[in-house]
């Protein structure tokens, strides 16, 4: 990293911390193809973990900071608290507190904590970042609500969270539709825009007696996007939230695996799952598969293709 960044950052994190910080070294760390990532030495022996991209991703560190902070006010379930985020040489960081984290730890407490996230409304999970106006709007509207109060991102996709009063018209408009109408761009046109548009038609017969309370998500919740302290505390991380039915982070759980099933009996005995989950489960992934097809091609598009002729047989 460049001298001017360094400086830079080092001036962020003094301020945010309100300690004196000079940077001693900065080691790369492997998190994934999105992000460069590093850990931050300070001479005081403090660490910071940073995260790096191109100015123009600006928003998303942005976005995902919102999420953090959104996600700690629960106190439910640990996450790496934020410390400074902004633009600096052409470059966008994100700082978080740095954390030694472990595959192994605490799988019952971490289906416990999950649960006790999903429980977390509105009012407990999201009080105090919000202005007054805003506070004021999102309540003059009919509730439930579901949405978020601002738009994200799922990998490098956006991810519109826009408030809607039903969850259907969320799931159809904010998350399968979006999907779809991008997947045409993409030039995934034919069968799967044929099979999409069946299914948003169908989708009344997936909620046939449920409506799901918006409880607020993690968004992204795949076996990759969790750890344990050393003391087997859980930690979640690099998270898409919104407010939505929270059977869709129990069905990215099980999209690619990661989870036990010491996870799974400890979270539904903490906040049992309704019996239409099994079915609605692929209905929720689906909108990852999509999004994989739209970021990274391959065989997504057609795994897409079977998803859906698999729930539309369920319900026609």
């Amino acid at each position: 990293m460049e001298s001017k960044l360094l400086a830079h950052l080092a001036s962020a994190i003094r301020e945010a911390t309100h300690h004196p910080f000079v940077i001693r070294n900065q080691s790369p760390v492997v998190v994934g193809s999105i992000n460069e990532a590093y850990r931050l030495d300070g001479d005081d022996g403090s660490r910071f973990f940073l995260k790096l991209n191109d100015a123009r991703h600006h928003t998303m560190f942005v976005a995902e900071a919102k999420g953090l902070e959104a996600i700690a006010a629960t106190n439910t379930i640990h996450v790496p608290r934020t410390i400074a985020y902004g633009i600096a040489g052409g470059q966008s960081f994100l700082v978080l507190e740095h954390l030694d984290l472990n595959p192994h730890g605490d799988e019952q407490l971490l289906g416990e904590q999950l649960a006790a996230l999903h429980r977390s409304t509105f009012d407990r999970a999201y009080p105090d970042s919000l202005s007054s106006e805003e506070v004021n709007s999102r309540h003059s509207r009919t509730l439930p609500q579901f949405g978020f109060t601002i738009d994200n991102f799922i990998g490098t996709t956006p991810q519109p969270n826009g408030w809607k009063g039903r969850w259907i018209d969320f799931w159809r408009e904010q998350r399968l539709g979006f999907q779809l109408r991008l997947s045409e761009q993409n030039g995934y046109s034919g069968n799967l825009q044929t099979l999409g548009e069946r299914l948003l038609s169908a989708l009344p017969a997936f909620f046939s007696g449920y409506e799901p309370t918006p409880s607020l998500l993690h968004g992204d919740l795949w076996g990759g996007n969790h750890a344990f302290l050393a003391d087997g505390t859980p930690v979640i991380f690099d998270p898409a939230v919104y407010y939505g039915d929270r059977e869709c982070d129990l069905a990215m759980t099980e999209l690619f695996g990661g989870y036990s099933e010491v996870f799974y009996a400890a979270y539904r005995a903490a906040y049992p799952l309704d019996a239409g989950y099994l079915v609605r489960r692929e209905l929720y992934n689906l909108y990852h598969i999509l999004n994989h097809a739209n970021l990274f091609g391959g065989g997504y598009a057609r795994q897409a293709e079977q998803m859906m002729h698999k729930l539309l047989t369920a319900v026609i």
